[in-house]
């Protein structure tokens, strides 16, 4: 016998449904929360479905017509749906099934509460379709602050077609950034895709997120570079073999500003930041004005520019500097390169790029542009909500 009942029962609070029991003799007892006509359910408490004296033979929960993803309970009695985005209508229908063969069915239809503060995202690093370097970091920036970081962290995805291990890091509570581990960079030419299953996570008392946000992005070929301001050469590696090799000319040092000499390349691990031809340069971020000669003044414009830090460091064409390259360091901090090298490697290069310098007194902070390597894994990991590294295979 198929026993089909629509539930009148719930309210505001989304409190559940029991159907079934001892009052149809046999057949199981079939609970559904949030109840049907509940008119203010919590978001982020989801859908779920119990059975008692049977097994769930079927749970089917749609918003607009849509599907949305649940888990099942290994012996078949509980059944927990996905969050739930605020302020929808949702339909559900729960049947489960006796060891006698007597079924019961509950439907509910219930809406869940609107939120006052609707978190999203704002911004993803890098852009979808991208091609990028195999130590490219993943950053997602929300709209306002997140105070529940477990929360969202836990519904942030990351697939790779080859496996990687990685982990998530908050350097605030706007912007969390996934990198893989240290000195194992992402496998090259493969696909990278993000899900931020954000819809119905609870953020903070009164926000929660609106939307899911799907990225994909591509990973191309191994680029390796490495620099030394000794040396004064770079070397470039395309998936593991030497490509090209160029002198260079680094910082030369000798404007120090609170202990640290502004002048000097800084030693590290840089990824590349993005590209410009030409790049404006000026003395302006040292507070000088670049007419004031004396001083240091300056203003150049620098073609086949490829950043590597925040704070001014580029792998760049320096006609001028062509006497200096592989014999003398004469640069504000820039990897001076021959005009015909640079412009290979500004062609080459992907964001996201391995550039290794050595050489130089002057370390690379962690969060001097996309530096997040120079962090020591252990407190990477640390530094998510869920302290816990994650495997994207």
């Amino acid at each position: 016998m198929l026993l089909l009942t629509t539930a009148c029962a719930g309210g505001d609070d989304g409190d559940g449904v029991t159907v079934g029991g001892k009052g149809q003799a046999g057949a199981p007892q079939v609970t559904v929360s949030p109840g049907n006509g509940a008119a203010k359910a919590r978001p982020d408490t989801g859908v779920t479905v119990t059975v008692g004296g049977g097994v769930i033979e079927q749970v089917s929960v749609t918003r607009k017509g849509r599907p949305v993803e649940g888990t099942l309970s290994p012996d078949k009695t509980a059944w927990k749906s996905r969050t739930l985005r605020p302020g929808s209508q949702y339909q559900v229908t729960a049947t489960a099934k006796s060891p006698q063969g007597k079924t019961t069915t509950v439907n509910s239809t219930f809406t869940t509460q609107r939120t006052a503060q609707p978190l999203a995202v704002t911004d993803i690093t890098p852009t979808a379709g991208e091609k990028v370097g195999v130590g490219m970091p993943i950053m997602v920036t929300f709209n306002r602050p997140v105070q529940d970081k477990k929360a969202v962290e836990r519904a942030l995805r990351v697939k790779s077609t080859k496996p990687a291990t990685g982990a998530w890091f908050w350097p605030s509570s706007t912007q969390v950034i996934f990198r893989t581990r240290n000195g194992e960079y992402w496998q090259p030419n493969q696909q990278v895709t993000l899900t931020a299953k954000l819809s119905g996570v609870r953020a903070s008392a009164r926000s929660y997120g609106v939307n899911d946000v799907t990225r994909r992005f591509s990973i191309g070929d191994s680029h390796i570079v490495t620099a030394s301001t000794r040396t004064k050469r770079l070397v470039a590696k395309q998936n593991g073999v030497k490509v090209k090799s160029w002198p260079i000319s680094a910082g030369k040092g000798g404007r120090v500003v609170n202990g640290v000499d502004t002048f000097l390349t800084t030693s590290g691990v840089h990824l590349t930041m993005g590209k410009e031809n030409p790049a404006i340069m000026t003395s302006e971020w040292m507070g000088v004005d670049p007419k004031d000669k004396k001083n240091g003044g300056y203003k150049e414009v620098i073609p086949w520019a490829v950043r590597i830090s925040n704070s001014g460091e580029y792998v760049h064409a320096m006609a001028a500097t062509v006497w200096a390259q592989g014999r003398q360091n004469v640069s504000h901090g820039c990897l001076n390169s021959p005009p015909a090298a640079a412009k290979w490697f500004y062609n080459w290069s992907y964001r996201g790029d391995v550039v290794v310098i050595t050489g130089s007194k002057r370390g690379l902070d962690w969060n001097n542009g996309w530096s997040y390597y120079q962090m020591p894994w252990d407190r990477w990991v640390k530094g998510g909500a869920l302290d816990r590294p994650v495997t994207t295979g």
